[in-house]
């Protein structure tokens, strides 16, 4: 994706560095709220990955440019990351990652300037299951589910208690994923969508593959997200959020 001029970066907002405790660890995470936002995205990124990860904070600043809220965060801590790159054991603990998700977003709902917005989960690789899986646990906390590349496949059973509107986001190239994509899709219950990016591979990487994830993605996220009956929230002159 193209850098974002002076326009587009207003437009985008503020984005600053968040901790947010998670039992024992703190989790680091990247909260951007753009001037009017008309809903929260939560990312939950795939495995061996962060919330550095350029692929999810191209589309992050594509959903802030709509008027979506992101909060990009890690879901393991600094230690947590070094186990699991020497053993692997959490990057596909689906259910673990899923509580983690959880608990991220009910600290979202705490925070004063993000608590009456709509929410939804955009998840990558194993980051989809997790996303997938939280969303089945708590269906109050979220109101909507991207998956990128996702694979859907390991929330198991859970994939039968989503009711949260579901788009599956897969690459045309991306054969295996795309198989497990489509079986997943049959599993869930509620509204859903399976887009297939002709041409595109497992990470997106063709030109203008991840424009069409953040394209697509960013309609459907304000179409589940900014729903009429949802409150408006603003900032005032003194900083302050409020919602109407």
């Amino acid at each position: 994706m193209k850098p974002p001029d002076a326009r587009q970066a207003a437009d985008e907002g503020e984005v600053r560095e968040v901790r947010v405790q998670v039992g024992r660890v703190l989790l680091g995470g990247s909260l951007g709220i753009p001037p009017r936002p008309r809903g929260l995205v939560v990312f939950a990124h795939g495995s061996g990955s962060s919330r550095l990860s350029p692929r999810n904070r191209a589309v992050a600043r594509a959903l802030r440019r709509v008027g979506l809220g992101t909060l990009l965060f890690d879901l393991l801590s600094e230690d947590e990351e070094m186990l699991d790159a020497s053993t692997g054991s959490l990057r596909f603990d689906i259910p673990f990652l899923a509580l983690r998700l959880v608990a991220v977003t009910r600290w979202a709902r705490s925070v004063p300037e993000m608590s009456a917005l709509h929410r939804g989960y955009f998840g990558s690789s194993t980051g989809a299951a997790a996303a997938l899986v939280a969303a089945a646990l708590n269906p109050d906390l979220v109101q909507a589910v991207v998956s990128r590349g996702g694979r859907p496949d390991l929330a198991g059973p859970a994939l039968a208690r989503v009711h949260a509107p579901t788009l599956l986001l897969v690459g045309g190239a991306d054969v295996d994923v795309l198989e497990l994509n489509q079986e997943a899709f049959d599993e869930l219950p509620g509204a859903k969508s399976l887009v297939v990016i002709p041409g595109a591979s497992h990470l997106f990487e063709e030109p203008g593959a991840l424009e069409e994830v953040a394209r697509r993605a960013a309609d459907w996220l304000v179409r589940h997200l900014d729903a009429p009956e949802g409150p408006t929230v603003r900032r005032g002159a003194d900083g302050r959020w409020s919602a109407e």
